[in-house]
């Protein structure tokens, strides 16, 4: 046991060799493990520690993205008889999503990282859990929005984690990777969905994901202990800050839309049904009600204001919205093509999505490793920016009797290009920042499915009505519009009917989502390139690589600095860090900064920040956020 000895005005004032039962600190290569009862920041664990951290939040990127459910939408949909309202069972995935996502980037500051990653886990799990588990359609969709709301933060916390741990430009090749396991849930969710499906029924599909659940949490709870420094009051007080005013009236506004759209073109109401008015009218009010609220009321709006007023920002979340409208438009109808067009099993149209997740995760790797070796993304993402407009032309030209390679290979441009692009669009490490990128991009992914099934069901039902005639026609098209696996055992005249209706509404989907692709890569011009040599906290460090900032991590590290504040922890705690350690401050008006250098000095930066108070992750604090039970040695003079 080794004694204790008296600090000195040369001793590091973070790195603190014992603990209070005299136990060493464990530390590994320099590096101090997220296992040890030292606090540490993100820069400086150990690899092993790292690599579970990435490991367990990367399991948890792939339940968050899967696509199981567009290739079970015929077997779950006919099983209850309400094909027509199958949307509903997307639709209200992506409406928890892109309701919730930004609140997780908050709440990562005022939970912690751990926490609110923790908190998605839960939610995502029971909600796919209760899906297994649901005897009606109604319950199986509240479910799914049960599960939305985890599956948004998933994604939204695995970023920010990402971002705490590596450099800006470390961090394209690190989410490049992340992007293979997101590219691996869309591919392979399908196959696997369809093959369950086909062989136990759709509701294991649900329920075998559950130790893949178990496992991310787990993974997380051993390794995700760094600390994280910011600036606020206590978490009491914090949480109070959450706009929970603008999340509510996001989620009624694109809920009264999709009733809209649910209620005209689903359920084919006429323009003046007293639903479709009341809902559009609903639909107006709180839309006007957000931006009212985000621009004038909440004190930490979801939908950053100061942003809006930027171009970049705008163009940027512009393209997230179409790139996602477009991918989510194809990914939950290409295999309906397959299964009511072309005829094939569920399993088969399942693996007609593999190529695009292979795609993906080429064109994530492609793309991180380019701007991790050139330190610019603007000239990849304008080259391989048109492919996800050729593999959707590709897609629109399918015919019944298409080859080999355009049924199975049309969707490859579609799925490199994207990742591509979504990897170039790179928004800064902010948490809150985050959250704004992953807000367009969930609004886009309702609408890629609410209005491609509006505009579906829509076609669908003219065409059918136009080839069947008689007195049960009526009856005949709703029928086959709830029941889609009907298809395959109609009679020979009635089945080349419906699959040519089927052909004509899915087509339109197709020529939609080509639209929306191409609008994306116009939008995507204007925004300049960057060099990504900026550290996290989005400090600049023109020509530094990751051995100079360490190198001078260190050396902040041992030297007595007034500049040491309190840090969040995942425990409650709190314990003094360095400037070096940081990460920049997301709060109200430094959202300003989001895709701006910060040219600020060391010397600049510590006056800025002296006397500033610290945001807590539990409220074991002070009004300063401060363990007031915890003691500080203070740097001598």
């Amino acid at each position: 046991m080794s004694a204790r000895t008296t600090p000195t005005e040369r001793d590091p004032l973070l790195v603190r060799r014992t603990t209070g039962h005299g136990e060493d600190d464990v530390e590994t290569n320099g590096k101090i493990s997220a296992h040890s009862k030292t606090k540490v920041g993100p820069l400086d664990i150990d690899k092993r520690t790292r690599w579970g951290i990435l490991a367990g939040i990367w399991t948890a990127t792939f339940l968050s993205v899967k696509t199981l459910v567009p290739t079970m939408i015929p077997a779950i949909s006919s099983e209850f008889n309400k094909s027509n309202q199958a949307s509903w069972l997307g639709t209200s995935y992506l409406l928890a999503t892109c309701t919730f996502t930004p609140l997780y980037g908050r709440l990562c500051n005022v939970l912690g990282r751990k926490r609110a990653n923790h908190t998605a886990v839960i939610f995502c799990g029971l909600g796919v859990l209760m899906c297994g588990l649901s005897k009606n359609l109604e319950t199986l969709i509240v479910a799914r929005f049960l599960a939305g709301i985890g599956g948004g933060g998933l994604m939204t916390t695995s970023s920010i984690i990402v971002s705490d741990m590596y450099t800006l430009r470390s961090r394209g090749l690190t989410q490049g990777v992340q992007s293979v396991f997101g590219g691996l849930g869309l591919g392979l969710g399908g196959p696997l969905g369809g093959l369950i499906t086909d062989w136990l029924g759709w509701r294991w599909a649900f329920i075998v994901q559950m130790p893949l659940f178990l496992l991310s949490y787990v993974l997380t709870s051993m390794n995700l202990n760094y600390v994280t420094e910011g600036k606020g009051k206590s978490a009491k007080e914090m949480i109070k800050r959450i706009d929970y005013g603008g999340s509510f009236t996001l989620m009624m506004a694109v809920g009264s839309c999709l009733l809209f759209l649910s209620a005209k073109y689903n359920e084919g109401l006429p323009w003046d049904d007293a639903f479709v008015i009341g809902s559009s009218v609903v639909a107006v009010i709180f839309a006007v009600l957000f931006i009212i609220i985000e621009l004038f009321v909440a004190p930490e709006p979801v939908l950053a204001p100061a942003l809006l007023k930027q171009p970049i920002p705008m163009l940027v979340g512009c393209s997230n919205f179409l790139v996602a409208t477009c991918n989510f438009s194809i990914m939950y109808f290409l295999p309906m093509w397959f299964q009511t067009v072309c005829l094939t099993s569920a399993s088969i149209a399942g693996l007609h999505l593999l190529p695009n997740s292979l795609s993906m995760s080429i064109g994530s790797l492609f793309a991180g490793w380019v701007m991790h070796a050139t330190g610019r993304y603007k000239f990849i993402n304008l080259i391989f920016g048109i492919f996800p407009f050729i593999g959707a032309v590709s897609i629109y030209m399918l015919k019944i009797d298409s080859n080999f390679w355009m049924q199975w290979f049309s969707i490859i441009p579609l799925g490199f290009g994207n990742a591509v692009v979504l990897q170039t669009m790179l928004n800064d490490q902010m948490a809150v920042g985050t959250g704004f990128g992953q807000l367009f991009r969930g609004v886009g992914q309702v609408g890629g499915v609410a209005i491609s099934s509006a505009v579906f069901q829509s076609i669908l039902e003219t065409e059918l009505k136009k080839g069947i005639t008689g007195p049960d026609a009526e009856a005949l098209v709703k029928k086959i519009r709830q029941n889609s696996r009907l298809v395959p055992n109609l009679p020979p005249d009635l089945r080349a009917i419906a699959q040519e209706s089927y052909k004509a509404g899915l087509k339109s989907v197709f020529f939609f989502a080509c639209c929306m692709t191409l609008l994306a890569y116009l939008v995507r011009l204007p925004i300049p390139d960057k060099h990504l040599d900026s550290g996290p906290g989005n400090h600049k460090h023109h020509g530094q690589n990751q051995e100079q900032e360490q190198e001078e991590r260190e050396a902040h590290s041992q030297a007595p600095s007034e500049s040491a504040t309190a840090v969040e922890t995942d425990t409650g705690r709190s314990t003094p860090t360095m400037r070096g350690h940081s990460l920049k401050d997301n709060e109200g008006e430094q959202d300003d900064d989001m895709f701006e250098d910060d040219d600020t000095t060391d010397d600049e930066r510590l006056r800025k920040t002296q006397g500033e108070r610290t945001r807590r992750l539990s409220t074991y604090d002070d009004g300063n956020g401060l363990d007031p039970q915890e003691h500080y040695r203070k740097p001598t003079a």
